[in-house]
């Protein structure tokens, strides 16, 4: 008699099948340690400030100094933010946040600079000094995370399992500026708010203001931990605003070259050590392996001009003006980086979120033209009008995104997802002059953000909650060194 199916063979083996891994532990914390005298002298020339949700932070002097001002004073933030990234990369991915920062020291130790490397080792010994202890690995990978999980990961997925799929970047962040007769008083104006997922953008909320031993005082929008500011938000002693779009649909990820300096080192480089729009071009420029490429809006108060600069891999493109605007919205203008570059950016197709953009920019920067200012850059910069639907209606498709709102019916996007304008920020030449902003935490348009109702409503990303943070409504903030002083 045949056996029974369900009967287990006297020599079967035991099974090789083992549980997730448990990747969203936090860092073991510590009691601080006492302080030196020379860690009291460097902390006395730094300071904390927080207001209306942000978390403004100045530091200064030597590399290590001013690492080491930065880590201790957002410890609790970088701590706060470490477990969600584990989690919500496994959860993304299916491989672990340790990987990626594995990869980051394997690929790019060697090739940050010898100033922000020692900057690095220093906000790991500020963070070990506040109880989260740290290394160089730990604070160089959530530095990496960003370039590695969106450009190097797509390209290499197929090393580590041939099902894993890849993808180019998708839409991130709507901006403009705009100088000579389209402002108010003939100087520059620039505005961007930052579209991410909801996880990630919640910890974007330091504004860091670094005033090194060599090169320009930068005030930038960051993350806790970061040297530089991703989002992308700048402004330099040196007159300069630049701000960005991330190139949609890009699959210039194809041949993202690992043996070159990564973005977010370019960009620190190019802000801290450039004076002008091209000197900035050539920094940035300089060693380029494809990674996190943007449309790169850029203003000079010195000389009134503004440029876009789209930095593909293979190809790049620059235009300036010294009266008009420019906008981003994540569809690259070069036919070349658009066609040779990326696939499906909606340069032209309402329906989606960069087509849409498109359309409505060109609406209200042509409404605004001769009176673009602060208040304007505000308004623009929170609209919600629809172009598809054509009328107001928060959506993935409005320059201020709402994803998490938005059933996607027309767009081919996710219905629902917990994506979109996370911030604001706005400033004018008077502003950039003495390194001031006006920024919003959280959506462009004020709109608050509940998590527990969001999930009530769409159980579809539970296993985001506890990671996951309400965002009430926020109110316009200026932000100035004033801000951090006594």
């Amino acid at each position: 008699m045949a056996p029974h199916p369900s009967a287990r063979p006297a020599d079967t083996p035991a099974h090789n099948v083992q549980p997730p891994v448990a990747p969203s532990e936090a860092p073991a914390r510590t009691a601080p340690a006492r302080l030196t005298d020379e860690q009291q002298g460097w902390l006395a020339k730094a300071s904390r400030h927080d207001v209306d949700g942000w978390v403004h932070v100045s530091i200064c002097g030597a590399p290590f100094e001013r690492g080491f001002q930065y880590g201790y004073l957002v410890a609790d933030e970088y701590a706060e933010s470490i477990p969600v990234y584990r989690e919500m990369t496994y959860q993304d991915i299916g491989m672990t946040y340790d990987f990626f920062v594995g990869k980051a020291v394997e690929l790019h130790a060697a090739k940050v600079p010898s100033e922000f490397r020692t900057e690095i080792e220093g906000v790991a010994a500020g963070l070990t000094t506040a109880g989260v202890p740290s290394t160089f690995d730990d604070v160089l990978g959530i530095n990496d995370w960003m370039e590695l999980t969106g450009y190097w990961w797509p390209k290499n997925s197929g090393r580590y399992t041939a099902l894993a799929p890849t993808g180019g970047e998708g839409n991130h962040c709507s901006a403009f500026i705009a100088t000579g007769s389209a402002t108010g008083d003939g100087s520059i104006v620039l505005g961007h708010t930052s579209f991410s997922d909801f996880w990630q953008g919640q910890f974007e909320n330091v504004i860091l203001d670094l005033t090194p031993e060599d090169g320009n005082r930068m005030v930038m929008q960051t993350a806790p931990g970061w040297i530089a500011s991703m989002s992308d938000f700048w402004l330099s002693s040196a007159g300069l605003a630049i701000t960005e779009t991330t190139i949609g649909g890009y699959e210039g990820f194809k041949g993202y070259d690992e043996t070159r300096t990564p973005e977010f080192c370019r960009a620190r480089v190019a802000t801290q050590y450039a004076n002008d729009i091209d000197h900035w071009i050539s920094l940035m420029n300089a060693d380029n392996n494809g990674g996190y490429a943007n449309s790169w809006l850029i203003g000079d108060i010195k000389t009134g001009e503004i440029a876009r600069y789209e930095e593909g891999l293979l190809y790049q493109s620059l235009a300036r003006k010294t009266d008009g605007y420019f906008w981003g919205d994540n569809a690259p203008t070069d036919p070349r980086i658009r066609n040779l570059e990326c696939f499906g950016t909606g340069f032209s197709d309402v329906r989606t979120p960069n087509g849409a953009r498109q359309v409505r920019w060109q609406q209200l920067l042509g409404e605004f033209d001769g009176r673009i200012d602060v208040e304007v850059g505000k308004r623009m910069i929170g609209d919600t009008f629809d172009p598809y639907l054509n009328y107001t209606h928060p959506s993935a498709r409005t320059i201020c995104a709402h994803s998490d709102e938005d059933p996607c019916e027309d767009s081919g996007l996710t219905p629902f997802t917990p994506f979109g304008s996370v911030d604001a920020k706005v400033a004018c030449a008077a502003d950039i002059a003495e390194m001031n902003l006006w920024a919003r935490y959280g959506r462009a348009d004020g709109a608050p953000f509940d998590a527990d109702e969001f999930l009530r409503q769409h159980p579809q990303w539970n296993w985001q909650k506890g990671y996951l943070k309400s965002r009430p409504q926020r109110p316009w903030t200026y932000v100035t060194a004033k801000d951090n002083e006594g």
